[in-house]
C-alpha cells in the first residue's frame, strides 16, 4: 500500500476568509484529499496575540511568530489571508523560504505582482492568487489556462458587491445614494469608511489585475482611470431606464490600437446585456476574444465562498508537488503595452443638463457639442424641479473623451446652462 501523502499549510489571518478555508478543509476533507491525492493539514496559523486563546480553545495551532511557520521544514504552502500591502513582506519570506503561496490579496497582487512572480521564480516556488478577483469566480485560471488559445479583446466586470448591492437598490426601490449607503452599512455588505468601494479603488485593483493577465502586459493599480459611484442619483437611473439601460459599476479593460484602454466608471449598460441582469452583492466577468466570442463567469464576489478559490489553489499546488513539478503558472506579461490615454479613448456619453426653459436653448447646445466635435445622438427634454428650468438629457454618438471634455468646458460658458448635472460613458 502507497504511502499516505500530507502536505502540510500554514494560513496568515483567520478572519472571515480563513476561518472559512479551516471550516471547508475539515468538511471537506474526504474529497479535497482525493482530488488533491494529498491530505490538506493545516499546521500554523498566524494571528495577533489576543486571538491565540480563543483558536486554542477550537483546538487549533495558532501563533504570533512568523518565524515558527518560516523555519518549519513540512509547512510547505503559506495562505496569505491577512490583506493590506503590508502582507508582502510575509509572502516574499515565505518564498524566500522554498514556501509556494496562495493569496487572496488584490492590493498586493495589483501593485507588486511582478515582484511576486519574480521572486516564485527564484526560488523556484508556486504564486497563485484566484481569490484575488471575483471571490469564488474562477477566473485568473481560466485566463491562464482554459482561454489561453484566444486573443482576448474586452474584459468587463461587475467585481465589486458593495457598489453592485448599492446600485440594484437605487434601481429596485428608487432610493438615493445616501439612504442605499446606510443600508449597505447596517448589512455589512459596506464598511465604516467605504471609500475603497464606493470610489472605485477596490474595482480598479481587480481590473489591474484581470487587464495584466487578458492582454499579457502588466497593468498597475496607478494606470487605473477611476470614477465612483457617488455622483449617481435616482434621476439618473430612471432616465436610463427609459432610455433602455441600467447603471453600473463596470471594470473595463479593452485592447485598442494605442494600447491597453483600463477604466473603472459608472456606465450605462444595455438591458440586453449580460451583465445588465447581475444584481445584488453577486460578481461577473465577460470575456470577448477569438475564438471564443463571448464568455461570462458569474457567483458570489466574496465571503465564505471565497474559500473556494482558495482551497482550489491549495490543491493545484499540493497536485504539482507529488510529481515535483513548481512553476507551472508563472507570471504571463511578456508584452509592455503602452496604457491608451484616458483622453484617447472612445465612449458613447450620457449628459444630463439643467438649463433655462426658453426658445434657442435646445439649439445652441446642439451647437455648443456640435463645435467640440460631439454628434448627438438622442437629446430629451423633461420637466425641472427649479422653477423657469428645465432637465435635458443627452446621448451622443461615440466620441474621444476629450471631445466631451472640450464640450463640457464649453457648455459651462453658455449663460442657459445652469448645471451639467451629471457625465457618464454608455457601454454597448
Amino acid at each position: 500500500m502507497a504511502e499516505k501523502q500530507i502536505t502540510k499549510i500554514a494560513i496568515l489571518g483567520f478572519g472571515t476568509i480563513g476561518s472559512s478555508v479551516g471550516k471547508t478543509l475539515q468538511d471537506n476533507k474526504d474529497i479535497i484529499t482525493q482530488r488533491a491525492e494529498t491530505e490538506i493539514q493545516i499546521k500554523k496559523i498566524l494571528v495577533l496575540p489576543h486571538e491565540i486563546p480563543k483558536l486554542q480553545a477550537q483546538g487549533l495551532p495558532a501563533t504570533n511568530n512568523y518565524d515558527e511557520i518560516l523555519d518549519d521544514p513540512e509547512i510547505s504552502i503559506v495562505v496569505e489571508l491577512m490583506g493590506g500591502l503590508f502582507a508582502k513582506d510575509f509572502m516574499i519570506r515565505a518564498m524566500e523560504h522554498g514556501k509556494s503561496v496562495v493569496s487572496a490579496n488584490k492590493d498586493v497582487v495589483a501593485q507588486f505582482g511582478s515582484e511576486l512572480f519574480s521572486t516564485a521564480e527564484k526560488y523556484h516556488v508556486d504564486f497563485l492568487f484566484e481569490a484575488s478577483v471575483g471571490g469564488a469566480i474562477p477566473i485568473i485560471m481560466p485566463l491562464k489556462r482554459c482561454l489561453t488559445a484566444n486573443r482576448i479583446s474586452e474584459v468587463l466586470g461587475i467585481v465589486n458587491g458593495t457598489t453592485n448591492y448599492m446600485l440594484t437598490k437605487m434601481t429596485e426601490d428608487g432610493a438615493d445614494y445616501d439612504t442605499v449607503l446606510k443600508e449597505a452599512q447596517a448589512k455589512g455588505y459596506a464598511e465604516a469608511n467605504p471609500a475603497a468601494d464606493v470610489e472605485g479603488k477596490d474595482a480598479a485593483r481587480k481590473i489591474a489585475i484581470l487587464a495584466s493577465i487578458a492582454f499579457n502586459s502588466r497593468v498597475q493599480f496607478d494606470d487605473v482611470s477611476i470614477e465612483g459611484i457617488t455622483k449617481i442619483t435616482p434621476k439618473d437611473i430612471q432616465h436610463a431606464a427609459n432610455l433602455g439601460y441600467v447603471v453600473k459599476l463596470l471594470a473595463i479593460g479593452k485592447e485598442s490600437d494605442l494600447g491597453v484602454d483600463v477604466r473603472v466608471h459608472p456606465v450605462l449598460l444595455p438591458k440586453t446585456h449580460p451583465l445588465a441582469s447581475v444584481n445584488g452583492v453577486f460578481n461577473a466577468i465577460f470575456v470577448k476574444g477569438y475564438p471564443i466570442n463571448e464568455a461570462m463567469f458569474f457567483g458570489p464576489g466574496a465571503g465564505f465562498p471565497t474559500a473556494s478559490a482558495v482551497i482550489s489553489d491549495i490543491i493545484e499546488i499540493a497536485r504539482g508537488m507529488q510529481t515535483k513539478s513548481v512553476g507551472r503558472f508563472g507570471c504571463t506579461c511578456y508584452n509592455k503595452k503602452p496604457i491608451c490615454p484616458l483622453e484617447e479613448t472612445v465612449s458613447a456619453y450620457y449628459i444630463r443638463l439643467l438649463v433655462e426653459d426658453k426658445p434657442g436653448v435646445l439649439g445652441a447646445v446642439a451647437t455648443t457639442f456640435g463645435n467640440a466635435g460631439v454628434s448627438l445622438h438622442s437629446v430629451a427634454q423633461t420637466e425641472s424641479a427649479v422653477e423657469g428650468h428645465a432637465e435635458l438629457v443627452v446621448v451622443t454618438h461615440k466620441v474621444k473623451h476629450k471631445n466631451i471634455l472640450a464640450a463640457q468646458e464649453e457648455l459651462k460658458k453658455l449663460s442657459v446652462v445652469d448645471e451639467i448635472s451629471n457625465v457618464m460613458r454608455v457601454e454597448n
